[in-house]
């Protein structure tokens, strides 16, 4: 593909951009054009290469210039196969080739969680130096019995963070936190990692021209596991979040989750420690996997603008600075609660496309369930601290193992000197 749209950049002709113009470039072209891929594989390609030009295309003419069209060359692209054009057997998959060879069987290292029937199409990719079968299956929504179905007069606002990914606030005063600071010392822990490893191997780094040597192979190998092994630890710690978050709205029977967009805050220029965080946050990702989880349960999601919603105080509805820490003070009629708690009560009350739609009162949770996503991830036990990390290097820890105190309950630090004697007048 890349080959032909050469020939015709210096031939000065239009590329081959659109999908059903490269199905027809791949019908005349006749077979082994893509090898032994079949015709479903072939138009697999062709698809995500369509799809990644008219992204290009369409971030240029937003005025991005640093966007690329698709001109490198990729020896593992994504293929992907529907209903029809696989076998499922087992912890087997065949899956067919082009005419002539012979059929192409993965093994699977586990069976699929879901019916034979109900599986719709796989894709064969590869992170991290691993090779997967991502499996697309239609699931029925969840049915509840009488009485437990979700209500849809019930509407809970959601507050997506950094610190707290998702921070719930409910009907009948209810409220919920999700603590993502695990997620965030895995980021940051992994971040030190990479920095150490490349000093560590900036000496014995091959010089220009023998970036095919043994030992770069190596090691670009052992940073694919290693990054393929954090971005695997941080999509379960975002499952875990969002699993949470839906138990928690199935036990409250919320029926509509109001869930305020951050994506905004993309656009605005910052630094570059600022787009760094912004892209650990993984809004998108987020987003998509609570939206999924809710789907199956039956609750529905609306996106809706989140705009001064942790910068508004619910009382008086006046402008309050953004706080340092968590909590939200109001200096106009002294109110005082959780930010995002404030933020996702003022959320609840907004409908997608508009502001404030209902006139009723922000309702603020009095009851906090708190919950923490992330407990597989090193050092989210009950310590969290990091085992990669030296002692004396964790701040915020408690510090060296102390005794405890004898049975008579006296503390073992020095007494203090307190002078409490009065003197008289004339003595020293």
């Amino acid at each position: 593909m890349l080959e032909v749209n050469g020939w015709r950049r210096r031939r000065r002709d239009v590329p081959l951009s659109g999908y059903q113009e490269l199905c027809r470039e791949l019908a005349a072209s006749g077979p082994g054009t893509f090898a032994e891929l079949d015709s479903t594989g072939a138009r697999s390609v062709l698809r995500r290469f369509s799809d990644a030009w008219f992204a290009a295309a369409k971030r240029r003419s937003a005025g991005d210039v640093s966007a690329r069209f698709p001109r490198r060359r990729r020896g593992l692209v994504p293929v992907r196969w529907y209903h029809g054009t696989f076998t499922l057997d087992g912890r087997r998959v065949r899956i067919r080739t082009a005419k002539g060879t012979s059929a192409l069987w993965v093994r699977l290292a586990r069976e699929v969680p879901y019916p034979v029937e109900q599986v719709r199409s796989v894709t064969l990719l590869c992170e991290g130096g691993r090779l997967f079968l991502d499996v697309t299956a239609e699931v029925p929504v969840a049915v509840y019995p009488p009485g437990e179905q979700r209500d849809p007069g019930r509407v809970a606002g959601v507050d997506l963070g950094i610190i707290h990914p998702y921070a719930l606030a409910g009907p009948d005063g209810e409220g919920l936190l999700v603590s993502g600071r695990a997620i965030r010392a895995e980021h940051r822990m992994h971040l030190a990692d990479t920095k150490s490893r490349r000093r560590a191997v900036s000496r014995r780094a091959p010089k220009p021209g023998q970036m095919g040597s043994r030992r770069w192979r190596q090691y670009r190998r052992r940073v694919r596991l290693v990054e393929g092994r954090h971005r695997r630890r941080v999509r379960q710690a975002q499952h875990e979040a969002a699993r949470n978050v839906i138990s928690w709205a199935v036990d409250q029977r919320v029926g509509v989750l109001h869930v305020g967009d951050p994506r905004g805050v993309l656009d605005l220029p910052a630094g570059r420690r600022h787009n760094l965080r912004l892209r650990q946050w993984q809004i998108g990702r987020l987003l998509q996997v609570l939206t999924d989880k809710a789907t199956l349960a039956g609750i529905s999601v609306r996106l809706v603008d989140e705009r001064d919603t942790s910068s508004t105080c619910p009382a008086c509805r006046m402008r309050v600075s953004k706080p340092r820490g968590r909590t939200l003070s109001c200096p106009h009629c002294a109110f005082s609660g959780h930010r995002d708690l404030v933020a996702a009560a003022s959320i609840a009350t907004r409908v997608p496309g508009g502001g404030s739609t209902t006139p009723a009162a922000v309702v603020l949770p009095e009851v906090v369930t708190h919950r923490r996503a992330g407990r597989h991830l090193p050092g989210a036990g009950r310590s969290r601290r990091d085992p990669r990390r030296p002692a004396w290097a964790a701040r915020g820890s408690v510090g060296p193992r102390r005794p405890a105190p004898p049975p008579g309950g006296e503390s073992l630090a020095q007494q203090a000197r307190i002078h409490n004697t009065h003197r008289k007048p004339g003595e020293r």
